[in-house]
């Protein structure tokens, strides 16, 4: 065992008794897995999240996550809190808070930077920080670490920190969070030996790297390459519908090749807290080093104009039916950014809903899974609550729009009895549902 002096062989111990205290700042997609997760391994954990509705629901052991259920928070309890202080007794400190874009798609780092300033408080010796929030490389040790340093603790003796990014994917029922290799990193070997044995109590493999520049940047890459290619089967999807070639069926046709291909998927746009910010944090960065990421920001653009792909598909469907989107009612099928989640961040639908209410047109939506659609940033003006999706419904919608393909659908239903559907998962083929009154966008 390496000799980290009196601190670090400490934190040592207490990680491998499970006796080391766990406080989590973020308790949302990343946060309230993980620190579930803990809690089962046999960790105290403390939970804590500046949303008072979030504290008050965990704190009644009820969930605000979908494939989270309130019956595992009570099966496994944990402190919840709203104040910062009551991490003070916590060994390890892992921030999962958000990185989102500012209105010129400039990484907003205010949630890591105030919670940084927050752990400065209470940070003391022995103590082990993580924080596990996408970023661009250099950002645990050129903005987090000079904050704590400020303490006079010194890193790597004293307080040890490094960087291991959130692999989480919401709702998917194959890979559960200690089921991800997690890749991880400190500030100096001691460091990385530390989170390293701290993972190794959670995850079913732990991949160190030689850096968190490095660490930083392989999340950046993952969602990267997704972004891309996403994007890359957009523009074919634009471009074969011109050709009359179906992309769908394209892409299953190339799919079976065992070698050289993997399938991506069109869509109304990107969504989530990941593929749709991600990559910008890193053109951003490579202007510092006189870089244009000319790649990158095309593919961002293909996927930033798919809303409006749609919305002119829609058109052109109702205009061949002696109709226009103004006085029209439009239903949108699913809010969500994907599917079988109750996660509407960044989703494609909102740009909908605002391009369609700025048109004049009525817009309903259906949700089994987000019943209101209210308080997003940059849509203030969408409010909305799910409606129940009926006969009734769909035979007064002049259009319905599929943007999320949720399995709780009645997709038979929607093919009966609305006089136009506009497609743009797929929802309705893949289910044997092909019609001529519905369009693939």
């Amino acid at each position: 065992m390496t000799d980290f002096g009196s601190s670090g062989q400490l934190l040592r111990e207490k990680i491998d008794g499970r006796q080391a205290r766990v406080g989590l700042i973020g308790l949302g997609y990343v946060g309230l897995p993980l620190a579930l997760l803990c809690v089962r391994r046999g960790f105290t954990v403390v939970g804590f999240d500046t949303d008072p509705r979030k504290v008050a629901m965990l704190q009644a052991g009820e969930s605000y996550i979908n494939h989270i259920s309130s019956q595992q928070l009570r099966d496994l309890p944990m402190e919840v809190t709203g104040d910062p202080e009551q991490l003070r007794t916590a060994d390890v400190v892992i921030l999962c808070v958000p990185t989102p874009l500012g209105n010129h798609r400039e990484p907003n780092l205010s949630y890591v930077l105030n919670s940084t300033r927050s752990v400065a408080t209470i940070l003391r010796p022995g103590q082990l920080v993580i924080l596990e929030s996408t970023t661009y490389p250099g950002t645990t040790t050129e903005e987090v670490l000079p904050v704590l340093q400020e303490t006079g603790l010194q890193v790597g003796v004293e307080f040890f920190l490094g960087y291991s990014p959130e692999r989480e994917d919401p709702g998917n029922p194959r890979f559960q969070t200690s089921q991800i290799p997690k890749v991880v990193s400190g500030i100096t070997q001691e460091c990385t030996d530390i989170i390293r044995a701290f993972y190794d109590t959670l995850v079913v493999k732990t991949v160190p790297v030689s850096s968190t520049r490095v660490a930083e940047a392989t999340k950046i890459l993952e969602n990267t390459y997704r972004c891309v290619n996403i994007a890359l089967v957009n523009e074919l999807k634009i471009l074969f519908q011109r050709m009359g070639i179906d992309i769908w069926e394209v892409i299953e046709a190339a799919s079976t090749k065992p070698f050289g291909f993997q399938p991506f998927y069109p869509g109304p746009g990107l969504g989530g807290h990941c593929i749709p910010i991600d990559p910008f944090y890193l053109t951003w960065k490579a202007h510092e080093y006189g870089l244009h990421t000319r790649f990158i920001e095309l593919a961002g653009e293909i996927n930033t104009a798919m809303p409006f792909y749609v919305l002119d598909q829609l058109i052109q469907g109702l205009n061949r039916h002696g109709k226009a989107p103004t006085n029209c009612q439009v239903l949108l099928l699913g809010v969500a950014y994907k599917p079988n989640i109750g996660d509407p961040r960044e989703s494609p639908a909102l740009k909908l809903i605002d391009l369609l209410q700025t048109m004049g047109t009525q817009v309903l939506y259906h949700d089994p899974l987000i019943p209101t659609c209210r308080g997003h940033s940059r849509y203030p003006h969408v409010d909305l609550e799910s409606v129940e999706l009926t006969r009734e419904v769909l035979c007064q919608s002049d259009a319905v729009v599929v943007v999320t393909d949720h399995d709780q659908v009645n997709y038979e239903l929607v093919a009966a009895y609305s006089p136009l559907v506009v497609d743009t998962r797929n929802a309705l083929a893949r289910r044997g549902l092909q019609a001529a009154h519905v369009i693939k966008a």
